[in-house]
């Protein structure tokens, strides 16, 4: 039985929920809030269940409390001081942290819904969003299911059944197999008769789970096995298809809206190109790409395939788009999309707002003719992820500080976590979305930039440098992008922001700036020297300064709150009001305004700043510290080769070897599962396996032993 508390027992903390509009006055004559009127007399439902968690639960609580509308929260053991629970008006758990458990639990949640009675439920995006049988168990009910029926479900839910149906509604396809994938070897014989490269995914996947592209036998055997077995552990089916892999394409996907009397409208595309493991990483709308005659026919082509299949809610239809602008039926999603808060913004509909007007079987209030572009906006998904491995592995931790960018001009932050939050290896590791909007792309890129580094988050490892630095590069701010953007721009794997010769001059300048404004800090206490017979205070220094094994010599000179840093004879003038207490310092560097921010600094001169995106770490000593420094036993590093270390937080799946064993380099040693991505460690070297540290089933920590070779 789910364990059922009123909303009573949580404190209200609804200033803790960090999901804003945009104001009016700050976008000037654009319009980029809601401007959906709230009409309380159009009576929809009086009490919502959201069948999810984060912040897409905290999305939709946000819209419901709008609309007048009570709202239950449903969570796992782990979640219960979440901020979706304490958003809602009511809560319900509804088992422990495995999702198959909780989230997946359609018994308990079905239980939650008696006990609340609740009328209608809103699954979100993920977990239960997309599973026909949920929504056929709620109609049962008599329970609304504020999404597409179960026939649309099941047609656009099976990409084998969907790509017939495209085809048949005369919406552009890719060439493949259109059958279910028996096994390995059926797979090898399909994908020499369709021509390499190849795309192997799951029938009933999204999200880039289930999903692997493969170039020749070897690969399709390997890519058959990961795809099934990730698409059973996300979804619970494991049948694959096979389709031809168009080579450097876009991604570009429309949104539609259809309500229950058959009007449809597409309300523009999303550029979701940038992407790393299939996963969307930046998203924007509109494309850069498209012309009005192009975007007509693929909004044109998503609507005929919803009418086809009788669509009622809010759905996304993806294109692969080549270089010559021909576009191709990817698939359909049957649910609110991750990225959709860029099109609310363009557009100016509350998305959520619409389903649930659906779902009551009003009309829809606008025209084709109605939906304008508006500006644009740009989402970029902060994740607690590693972007140094494989552009973003997992981290975990819990948030010891964090602070959401909100006072900037323009800035929508959807998220569902709070200072204290904990992320976990039981679910996704996104933290929020981040959006920015502007009248042109380049002014929402420049906010995007400037909030980055206003983003305050300690406690886990976040892809803040990797944002950062894709929204700043050339090639995507001249929109010459596909979704290749990430291996072919950093083809040895991101390595975080390069510094010019003048930005290395200004993070040096920096460092020792805050150095010395750090010392004299320490010399006094209320504002007063604490010990009244020390020298005057300095107005000048020598220091040492390390960074990337280099040494440098600085010179520093102070007025007030302004530095004067001579380094190999250029001056670099840095000020600012050095509260050091705060988590983000804005500077001023020759002029330039720079936000910074203070990661680390010892006793020991150690400083790692934050600095256009990226950690950097140095270590700033006085002249008679550095001379003698030169005489401290140096570390020596860990040989990596003989070991294999788990690069992640996560379970293991399977182990290949035994102590004895003989392996090859890049042999598979064992598999780990983190966020239900299942990731394959390989043997460095070719040696004899001397000790296995883990087995099927146990959860490991990054950096944790998993086998040491000979």
């Amino acid at each position: 039985m789910a364990a059922y508390r009123s909303a009573a027992g949580f404190p209200r903390v609804l200033h803790a929920v960090k999901h804003v509009c945009f104001s009016k006055q700050r976008c000037g004559v654009i319009i980029c809030r809601y401007s959906t009127v709230y009409d309380p007399n159009e009576k929809t439902f009086d009490k919502i269940l959201i069948a999810n968690r984060g912040e897409i639960a905290c999305r939709v609580i946000k819209t419901c409390k709008k609309m007048g509308i009570k709202t239950v929260a449903v969570h796992s053991d782990v979640d219960s001081s979440a901020v979706h629970v304490k958003m809602a008006d009511e809560a319900v758990c509804v088992g422990p942290a495995p999702t198959s458990k909780s989230y997946l639990n359609m018994d308990a949640i079905m239980n939650a819904i008696k006990q609340t009675g609740a009328q209608a439920v809103h699954p979100g995006y993920g977990f239960l969003s997309e599973n026909k049988e949920f929504a056929k168990r709620l109609a049962a009910e008599g329970v609304s299911f504020i999404g597409p029926d179960t026939h649309a479900i099941q047609a656009m839910g099976d990409k084998i059944e969907s790509k017939l149906l495209a085809k048949a509604a005369k919406v552009n396809t890719i060439p493949g197999f259109d059958g279910v994938v028996k096994d390995a070897e059926e797979a090898v014989k399909i994908a020499g008769e369709i021509g390499y490269p190849v795309m192997i995914k799951a029938s009933a996947g999204g999200g880039g789970k289930g999903m692997r592209i493969a170039w020749n036998d070897e690969e399709t055997r390997e890519g058959f096995r990961f795809s099934s077995q990730e698409a059973a552990s996300s979804f619970g089916d494991d049948r694959l298809l096979i389709e031809k892999f168009i080579d450097n394409p876009r991604h570009i996907e429309i949104q539609v809206l259809a309500d229950k009397h058959g009007n449809a409208l597409w309300l523009n595309e999303r550029e979701c190109s940038i992407q790393r493991r299939n996963q969307k990483v930046v998203e924007e709308a509109p494309s850069t790409f498209l012309d009005p005659d192009t975007r007509r026919a693929m909004g044109e082509q998503a609507v005929s395939l919803a009418k086809a299949v009788k669509y009622s809610s809010a759905g996304t239809v993806e294109f692969l788009v080549d270089s010559k602008k021909n576009f191709f039926f990817l698939e359909m999603n049957t649910r609110l999309q991750v990225e959709h808060p860029i099109t609310e913004c363009i557009t100016g509909l509350d998305l959520v707002q619409q389903m649930i007007r659906i779902a009551k079987g009003y009309k829809l209030q606008h025209k084709q003719s109605d939906i304008p572009i508006n500006g644009w906006a740009i989402e970029s998904r902060v994740y607690a992820e590693d972007p140094y491995k494989s552009f973003g592995l997992p981290s975990i931790g819990r948030l010891s500080q964090y602070q959401e960018p909100l006072d900037l001009h323009n800035v929508r932050v959807d998220s569902g976590i709070q200072e204290g939050s904990d992320i976990s290896i039981y679910y996704d590791p996104m933290i929020s979305k981040l959006v920015t909007y502007g009248k042109t792309r380049e002014e929402a890129l420049k906010i995007m930039e400037e909030a980055l580094d206003n983003y305050v988050i300690r406690g886990v490892t976040h892809n803040i440098p990797l944002l950062r630095e894709i929204i700043v590069h050339p090639r995507f701010v001249s929109g010459d992008i596909s979704t290749k953007f990430l291996p072919e721009v950093y083809p040895d794997g991101f390595k975080g922001h390069m510094l010019t010769a003048g930005e290395r001059r200004e993070l040096l300048a920096t460092a020792a700036a805050l150095y010395v404004a750090a010392q004299l800090r320490s010399q006094k206490f209320l504002g007063d020297l604490r010990v009244s017979v020390v020298p005057a205070e300095s107005r000048q220094w020598e220091l040492c300064v390390e960074l990337d094994k280099g040494v440098h010599m600085l010179g520093v000179s102070r007025s007030g709150n302004n530095y004067t840093v001579e380094i190999d004879g250029e001056k670099v003038e840095v000020s600012g009001e050095w509260n050091l207490a705060s988590a983000l310092l804005p500077i001023s560097i020759n002029g330039k305004h720079r936000t910074i921010q203070c990661l680390l600094r010892t006793a020991a001169g150690e400083i790692t700043l934050q600095y256009l995106g990226t950690s950097f770490k140095l270590r700033v000593l006085s002249k008679l510290a550095a001379s003698l420094s030169k005489h401290m036993p140096e570390k020596v590093p860990e040989d990596t080769s003989s070991i294999l270390r788990s690069p992640m937080p996560g379970s293991v799946v399977a182990v290949s070897v035994k102590p004895g064993d003989n392996v090859a380099e890049g042999q598979e040693i064992c598999v780990i599962e983190a966020m239900k991505m299942q990731n394959s460690m390989t043997a460095a070297k070719t040696a004899k396996v001397k000790s296995v540290h883990c087995k099927a089933g146990d959860t490991v920590g990054e950096g944790d032993l998993l086998v040491e070779l000979e």
